[in-house]
């Protein structure tokens, strides 16, 4: 080959076209299709699904204006106590026939409770109605003798008077009327015992039936139909005691023990704060009634009597109680008292990060995360000044996983 055919083949042709290669086989419409089809339910499973509402303790914040701004001097506990609180029974043993009560019942004073077998008592009325019956027929029957035997002790007055009878029918006369009057008088004393026996009888009947004494709430039924009750203890018998036990809950108030180094401090008619340990939330106002005038050696404690200035159903006997005994409102002067404004929420409700307070408010359902100024502390709770206005829901001990804009749901307290 010569040189000329070699350059020949190192020659580009630029008219030539490059060279189509071969056609790859298509990917299947179905499979395609199919693919399409799970990512679209995936992406709606992963982005349309609503997450579980987070649980939260929730309060409502109320205005800074309407609390007490009184500093407290001294903390105890103790518990809610009734002063009017009686267990029931009747005045005679008997055997009970029928109980009208229930626990949790509103009974009003005087009204039935129980009613016991009154058979003999029934039968000793009706015997002292016949002996009053037969007293004063007898009784009726002395009056029309006597009634006849003055007269006839007046004709012989006139008989004797005329010389037509003797002294000795005279003194008859007068002998039959007076031994008369006696049995009259004899017998109306007779009426009269039988009267005060009859009624003696209906008393023993009246004590069985038992009578509310005063109007309350029964908190225990202590006996049913057929068992035995007495106002006395059986001495470890089958005997009750009681029908049930009635709480007048008008006369509920706090006992606190105080400590007695501490006692000084605690004056009648001061102002207190009490809080049921069934909500801590919630705070009650109250005054001292009386710091009662002994102690306890064995605890070396004073108790305190605290009236209540709400009468709610959630105060019950046998709660526990925290109170704070406040200073007297005239132990401050109007300058030294704080002025507060905006709400007070629970300190617990605070979140605090890089030098900033924030809380949640629940909106529509939702955590919305607010930024508070926070001015003083009352008391467990905080006055904030702006961010949250009075009645709006601020959630208290926000958990870790609640954050802004997260569904939640009100937990029981």
């Amino acid at each position: 080959m010569s040189h000329n055919d070699l350059l020949g083949q190192l020659r580009i042709d630029r008219d030539a076209r490059p060279e189509t290669p071969p056609a790859r086989a298509g990917v299947p419409w179905w499979l395609f299709l199919g693919t399409l089809a799970l990512v679209t339910a995936a992406g709606w499973w992963f982005l349309g699904r609503t997450p579980a509402p987070v649980a939260v303790r929730t309060v409502t914040a109320r205005a800074a204006a309407s609390a007490p701004t009184q500093a407290s001097v001294l903390d105890a506990s103790g518990y809610v106590v009734a002063r009017r609180q009686a267990t029931v029974s009747a005045k005679v043993t008997g055997k009970v026939r029928e109980v009208l009560i229930e626990e949790g019942m509103r009974v009003e004073e005087g009204q039935v409770l129980a009613t016991l077998d009154d058979v003999q008592q029934r039968a000793e009325v009706a015997l002292y109605e016949a002996q009053l019956g037969g007293a004063r027929s007898v009784l009726a029957e002395i009056e029309a003798n006597l009634r006849q035997a003055q007269a006839d002790y007046v004709r012989q007055q006139e008989i004797h008077a005329r010389k037509l009878g003797t002294a000795a029918q005279l003194d008859a006369a007068r002998a039959a009327a007076e031994s008369l009057a006696a049995r009259l008088a004899s017998q109306r004393r007779q009426v009269k015992v039988a009267e005060e026996s009859l009624a003696l009888s209906k008393v023993s009947l009246d004590d069985t039936v038992v009578r509310a004494p005063f109007a309350g709430v029964v908190i225990a039924k202590a006996a049913q139909p057929g068992e035995m009750i007495s106002p006395i203890s059986a001495g470890g018998g089958f005997t009750r005691t009681g029908i049930g036990t009635i709480v007048d809950m008008d006369s509920l108030e706090v006992e606190v023990d105080v400590n007695e180094a501490f006692i000084g401090r605690v004056q009648a008619r001061m102002p207190v704060e009490a809080t049921l340990n069934a909500y801590p939330d919630w705070k009650i106002p109250g005054s001292v009634i009386a710091v009662i005038p002994a102690a306890d050696r064995s605890r070396a404690t004073v108790r305190v009597r605290v009236a209540l200035a709400v009468e709610d159903p959630r105060i019950v006997p046998d709660m526990g109680v925290r109170v704070r005994f406040l200073e007297a409102r005239g132990a401050q002067s109007a300058e030294e008292q704080p002025k507060l404004s905006g709400v007070l929420v629970p300190q617990a409700a605070l979140v605090e990060e890089a030098g900033k307070s924030f809380v949640y408010v629940v909106e529509n359902g939702r955590a919305s995360r607010r930024e508070v100024s926070v001015g003083a502390a009352v008391g467990d709770s905080r006055n904030l000044t702006a961010g949250v206005v009075a009645g709006q829901t601020v959630v208290v001990s926000p958990p870790a996983e609640l954050v802004d804009g997260v569904a939640v749901a009100a937990a029981e307290n």
